[in-house]
């Protein structure tokens, strides 16, 4: 097993085991709106601290739109291109704050040949 996909397993086993959640506060809007950069590097840190590895490349397609119920899913990178995918759901909004969970994938797909 290659180091890049003992870091996905381990960040996968940490996030599946914590039942991780977050909240960030955003600028105000109606609904408020985490911008998929501000997603992406919240993710890295989260399940960095989690699995205590160094941070992973995070990224994430849109916004995170604040109203209850909405998902997105984000891609974690390796550094040999293997990837994990993370759902992230909002579980609550407190004006502008977002809070959400976030769950990584059980299994890590290989890199592109």
């Amino acid at each position: 097993m290659t180091t890049a996909v003992s870091i996905l397993a381990a960040t996968a086993a940490g996030a599946l085991l914590l039942g991780c959640s977050a909240s960030v506060e955003v600028k105000k809007s109606t609904p408020p709106k985490l911008s998929a950069d501000k997603l992406s590097s919240t993710l890295s840190e989260k399940l960095a601290a989690a699995t205590n590895q160094p941070k992973p490349r995070v990224s994430c397609p849109e916004d995170l739109v604040g109203k209850v119920g909405t998902t997105t899913r984000c891609k974690l990178t390796a550094n040999d291109g293997s990837t994990l995918g993370v759902t992230v759901k909002v579980t609550s909004v407190s004006g502008n704050r977002i809070h959400y969970d976030f769950k990584a994938d059980d299994k890590a797909s290989p890199a592109p040949n």
